[in-house]
């Protein structure tokens, strides 16, 4: 019996260790486009310093923030800024891993009656799954459990579509602003219609802000956007995943049939390509494959 509680542990120990790491198709996408576009710039016989405008890069940005900051309340800009790090940055939370944490509480549970769970419940790494888990040992009802797990990922899910529209928002003024930088070096440009060569060059140097804006919206603003949605619902299959989990142990149900429900759940809530499942539809998917 003391075997069981030292697997959990392990478990938690081996998630606790797993940290994040870089995301590798972060930065060789933003790699890719970037070497894309300055070698093609190189290729035509540009040079990179031509676009290096740091007043175009002022209007652009400068511009960019403060309609982002008048559109979204601070604290959403601040949040979004701190959810960057889920952009360059990859957590590794592995679902079967999870599964084997699970299933250690579950036969430990089955063995000595839930309450024996009160001890892992304080000490589990991840918050969502410790106040499932600790509602649980506390003799909440089921449906209040799911009630109000259910309600803390779909309140999780909207703040993270928040932080994700600050940046599609960025997205949409950038080009709009790199236009108006582009205008207001054409007038500059005007000013110097009496020499020809002059008035070539500052074209040139006008449309670097439109650039600018075009290329930070659709290389970097978008993608994040996109980006911390891909990251927001991967993490709200893995709560899914273990809010099935704690309903199995509450319910006593064999770990070995809460491990099989669990893992077609993995299956049904991770599809290889295509859109984007709603957590309802998740559950709806891994209930009737568990039944199989």
């Amino acid at each position: 019996m003391a075997e069981q509680p030292q697997q959990a542990g392990s478990a938690m120990q081996s998630r606790a260790r797993g940290g994040a790491r870089p995301d590798v198709a972060t930065l060789c996408g933003l790699g890719l486009a970037l070497g894309g576009i300055l070698g093609g710039l190189i290729l035509e016989g540009g040079t990179i310093a031509e676009i290096l405008q740091p007043t175009a890069a002022m209007i652009v940005f400068g511009g960019t923030i403060g309609a982002v900051m008048v559109a979204t309340p601070l604290r959403v800009v601040l949040a979004a800024v701190r959810e960057l790090f889920s952009v360059f940055f990859e957590k590794q939370q592995d679902p079967h891993s999870v599964i084997e944490e699970i299933i250690g509480y579950a036969t430990k549970a089955r063995k000595n009656g839930i309450v024996s769970l009160e001890e892992e419940a304080d000490v589990v790494q991840d918050r969502f799954l410790r106040k499932a888990l600790t509602l649980a040992v506390d003799g909440t009802d089921l449906q209040e459990i799911r009630k109000m797990m259910e309600l803390e990922i779909a309140l999780e899910e909207q703040n993270a579509e928040a932080r994700a529209r600050v940046f599609e928002q960025a997205g949409g003024y950038a080009p709009t602003i790199g236009i108006i930088g582009a205008v207001m070096g054409l007038i500059q440009v005007m000013k110097h219609l009496a020499n020809i060569d002059e008035v070539g060059k500052g074209i040139a140097v006008a449309f670097v802000a439109t650039i600018y804006g075009v290329g930070s919206a659709n290389i970097f603003f978008i993608p994040s956007a996109n980006k911390i949605r891909a990251r927001a619902h991967a993490a709200s299959q893995l709560r899914e995943l273990m809010l099935e989990g704690v309903a199995g142990i509450v319910e006593g149900l064999n770990p070995k049939l809460i491990r099989s429900k669990l893992e077609a759940y993995v299956q049904a809530v991770q599809p290889p390509t295509g859109k984007k499942a709603s957590a309802k539809e998740a559950r709806a998917a891994a209930k009737p494959a568990a039944a199989r």
